[in-house]
């Protein structure tokens, strides 16, 4: 097997991919142009056009439209790259112009865009975007994942007259990492998107039906000597809170700062000094009945940004910087209780440098340290009090090696390391992942191999997991075989996220799609997969699954789609949260049905409906959402969306005494109620809103509990619920209500109001009325909050020094 597996990564990496491609030249110039859209300045007419776009979507079949020509132009000196784009349209009053806020390019709005490979491998790219109503936005991509955390400063205004709209970019090399060489091998390609027409139209023409978008770049020729300045930007802020809990008004202010330093021309160090997350966006909590933890997206600036090499392998989980403390080392004495154990760890300050050499090397490393953190006991009798530390003066860590090859493959070596002070938990892990593709792109080749090592007081374990897929990437049908292992004792959850271990599954899966439209449809796909999933200790079945799923989309822009699934009967080891134990629970067949309305119209829509029976146990399930959306003007967009789920005689883990568990029938009902509305004065300024309520309960009430035999059956039992009772009526409410301002390049300033109401009780029985007004009942937390950040340019400033000296 191992002689097998190193003849295949042999055959996928001797072999290098080629393919004709356009060139254009940059020329040096020797005074900036004015930023401001409007292409009639004499700096733009004696530099070279370059046009002829190609068909992307909605298929590459056909030409281009002369009507909807677009031409680019492209200049450069010591400071920054300029580009000037030229989008032609027959009638501008049908060029749609959404206005939105940075990043939010993908709206009812033309867009364009820059894709640079400032390294010219087919892989990594920074894609510049703009809209027709001036929103602008930015990306890093590898092949075509894109990373929206990625924020850089540049500068692009656009116009538009009777003939179309237009589009200048400044984009600053502080923006950009590449290689130091007298002369840069750039790619580059462009992409513009008319919404009216529902076509997409790309400089180099990128063949949809193999490979990634990322191996279709043009080539830039004539970027040399460039003699870029100092890479240093500074990004301080201040803020300052006012919240009110009940009464209880808490005043805060605190200042910080973001550094980013220019190493070399590659090479860029990333630091965040005293961090305040006091604006980020509020985690979507649901009620958690299952085993595993509830986890939420990263919302902090630092650890999106430029983070597309730590994700390498998929151990770091950036959420456990500054998560919940991993718990103290001592007990509580008798009759002690805690009265008060923080939920959060703070961060003091976190850095990262990350870069790629010019042989394709990608170097990075990531550290934060987190400070010690104290819960208070208190004794019920004496009403005595004591600090306890339940997370001790911690240091994060990931190291990254990512070497590419042949402008479609890589592999990488990724190790995070956790190192907590004193005798508290630490951990090690060492990821080795491999990416490859074949010369012509028919084949990919992926896997990882990942050892784990925790340390504990008199514990040290170390687990594996490995990872090896087999793609067919080109053509019409396509298939892959997998195969999925990992030991008992694999743990990566100190840096890293795995819900789950001990496992030995297989999978194959198969698709077909169309990349032509035809008279009637765009695009269309199906995919089949099918799953055998077993333990690895004992090697016992635990379940089957095979899932049909399939999407079309018409010429009109509707969509629709949906799947269907079948699991067989599943013995759940999880479930329990005994070791050795398990639950079995029948085979179900269910399925989704969907649609979704062209955004186009202002009026649109999405609705989904499902269903999900068990043949063997009584539980079945519904679920509905809908997400109806108007924009009332292109400044005024509001959207609503309902998600409703229905679990009847569900039955799972309530209790356990160590050795016997017992679990319970229950009928489960979420409802969640989300309001996004976004009010755009200009691309600079906007007011948002964002609501969210989400309702859960779970309902015993029918008094069926069970106790779990050894053979995954279950047994009724008369559980006492008197001390532990299992009915839970969850109920959460979140509102933002903020102000943006975006006053300069890279500054800005956020105006937040913030409510938030929480219940959790054991009223089940009630209805969503009730349980609402019981809601309200709670304290509220009402916060105001305003941050204010401003970008400072050393460049800029650097004479101010110099006068000062």
């Amino acid at each position: 097997m191992r002689k097998i597996t190193i003849a295949l990564l042999l055959f996928f990496s001797i072999q290098i991919y080629a393919q004709d491609k356009k060139s254009m030249e940059a020329i040096r110039v020797n005074e900036a142009p004015t930023i401001d859209g409007v292409l009639d300045d004499t700096f733009w007419d004696s530099l070279p056009t370059y046009g002829d776009f190609n068909m992307y979507e909605p298929g590459n079949e056909g030409e281009v439209d002369s009507k909807y020509n677009t031409e680019v132009k492209m200049a450069y000196d010591d400071n920054n790259v300029y580009v000037a784009a030229y989008m032609y349209d027959p009638d501008p009053s049908t060029i749609l112009t959404q206005f939105s806020q940075r990043d939010e390019v993908f709206v009812q709005a033309d867009r364009f865009s820059i894709a640079l490979n400032t390294y010219n491998d087919g892989i990594n790219e920074t894609h510049f975007f703009v809209t027709a109503a001036g929103t602008i936005g930015d990306a890093r991509a590898e092949r075509n994942d894109f990373d929206f955390g990625y924020n850089v400063v540049f500068e692009c205004k656009t116009s538009m007259d009777e003939k179309g709209w237009y589009a200048e970019f400044r984009i600053p090399y502080n923006a950009l990492r590449f290689p130091q060489q007298p002369e840069q091998d750039w790619g580059i390609n462009f992409y513009r998107r008319i919404n009216h027409i529902n076509e997409t139209h790309t400089w180099n023409l990128i063949d949809i039906t193999t490979g990634s978008e990322s191996l279709y770049s043009g080539n830039v020729t004539g970027v040399r000597d460039i003699d870029p300045p100092i890479r240093l930007t500074l990004f301080p802020f201040a803020q300052g809170l006012v919240s009110d809990n009940d009464g209880e008004t808490e005043t805060n202010f605190s200042a910080g700062m973001d550094v980013k330093y220019g190493l070399s021309d590659s090479f860029t160090l990333d630091a965040t000094l005293i961090p305040d997350f006091g604006q980020v966006a509020f985690d979507e909590v649901r009620l958690n009945l299952g085993p595993f933890e509830q986890t939420f997206n990263e919302n902090r600036q630092f650890f999106t940004e430029g983070v597309e090499l730590f994700n390498k392998g998929r151990i770091f989980f950036s959420r456990r910087i500054g998560n919940e403390p991993s718990g103290p080392l001592e007990d509580l004495n008798e009759n002690e209780e805690y009265d008060e154990f923080p939920n959060k760890v703070n961060l003091l300050n976190a850095l990262k440098v990350s870069g790629r050499t010019q042989k394709k090397l990608g170097i990075g490393v990531l550290n934060a340290i987190t400070e010690r953190t104290y819960a208070r006991a208190t004794d019920t009798i004496t009403g005595i009090s004591r600090k306890l530390l339940v997370e001790p003066l911690a240091n994060y860590n990931i190291f990254v090696l990512d070497q590419q090859f042949n402008d479609n493959s890589s592999v990488s070596l990724i190790n995070s390391n956790v190192t907590r002070e004193g005798s508290f938990r630490d951990s090690n892990v060492t990821g080795l992942v491999f990416d490859i593709a074949d010369k012509g792109n028919n084949f990919r080749f992926s896997g990882r191999g990942i050892m784990s090592n925790v340390s504990e007081i008199d514990v040290n374990t170390t687990g594996i997991r490995t990872e090896l897929d087999i793609f067919r990437i080109k053509g019409r049908f396509r298939y892959r075989v997998g195969h999925d292992f990992a030991d008992t004792e694999l743990d990566i959850n100190d840096l890293g996220l795995n819900f789950r271990n001990n496992f030995n599954n297989f999978t194959v899966g198969m698709s077909y799609q169309i990349f032509e439209p035809t008279n009637t449809f765009n695009e269309y796909r199906f995919s089949f997969t099918a799953r055998h999933r077993r333990l690895y200790r004992p090697s016992v079945q635990t379940s089957n699954n095979f899932d049909l799923n399939w999407f079309f989309l018409t010429t009109e822009r509707f969509a629709f789609g949906g799947f269907v699934g079948f699991n067989s009967d599943n013995d759940d080891y999880f479930e329990p949260r005994v070791d050795g134990k398990f639950v079995t629970f029948s085979s179900n067949l269910g399925g989704r049905l969907w649609c979704s309305s062209d955004y186009r119209k202002k009026f649109a829509y999405d609705i989904g409906i499902g269903h999900r029976t068990w043949f063997e146990d009584p539980q079945v399930g519904w679920f509905f959402d809908a997400s109806p959306r108007y924009r009332f003007s292109d400044k005024f967009l509001v959207v609503l969306a309902t998600d409703l789920s229905f679990r009847e005689d569900q039955f799972g883990y309530i209790d356990d005494d160590g050795v016997d568990v017992f679990m319970g029938q229950r009928d489960i009902i979420n409802i969640e109620n989300v309001i996004t509305a976004s009010y755009n004065f200009d691309p600079y300024k906007a007011i948002d809103l964002r609501f969210r309520n989400f309702w859960s309960t779970a309902d015993y009430s029918d008094d069926i509990f069970f106790i779990l035999n050894d053979d995954g059956s279950r047994t009724e039992f008369d559980y006492d619920t008197s001390e532990n009772d299992p009915n839970r009526n969850f109920n959460i409410w979140n509102l933002d209500l903020s102000f943006r301002w975006r006053f300069a390049p890279g500054s800005e300033a956020t105006l937040l109001y913030r409510n938030q109401i929480f219940n959790l009780d054991e009223l089940a029985t009630l209805n969503y009325q009730e349980s609402l007004d019981n809601l309200f009942a709670q304290p509220q937390q009402n916060t105001v909050s305003l941050r204010i950040t401003y970008f400072i340019d050393y460049n800029n400033v650097k004479g101010l020094f110099k006068k000062n000296s």
